[in-house]
């Protein structure tokens, strides 16, 4: 059974028992994109999956990685926080291999 999300005002996690409400606040792919960069053709993407993809614990959001030496990295977090700094984190790394 998936256990779906939305993002209340505040961009927190907030569960969804209707999946029909789900699914129209899903299909808006702007509320769901947290962070979103592109260097040297690299793009760095952040974003709320909407659903808890997590075994240990929820993962609500993810980065990934296209392009370049790191293209397919991927990393999910539990909170809005971590995935911005994580996003942060992943520009840098990036930033570092095109330089």
């Amino acid at each position: 059974m998936c256990i779906t999300y939305i993002l209340d005002e505040h961009g927190n996690p907030v569960q969804e028992h209707d999946v029909v409400n789900w699914l129209n606040w899903y299909a808006e792919t702007a509320n769901r994109i947290v962070a979103r960069d592109e260097i040297d053709g690299v793009v760095i993407s952040t974003i709320f999956l909407g659903v808890d993809h997590g075994c240990n614990g929820p993962e609500l959001f993810e980065t990934l990685v296209f392009g370049g030496e790191h293209s397919g990295a991927q990393i999910r977090y539990d909170t809005r926080e971590h995935a911005l700094k994580g996003h942060a984190e992943a520009v840098i790394i990036v930033m570092k291999k095109t330089l």
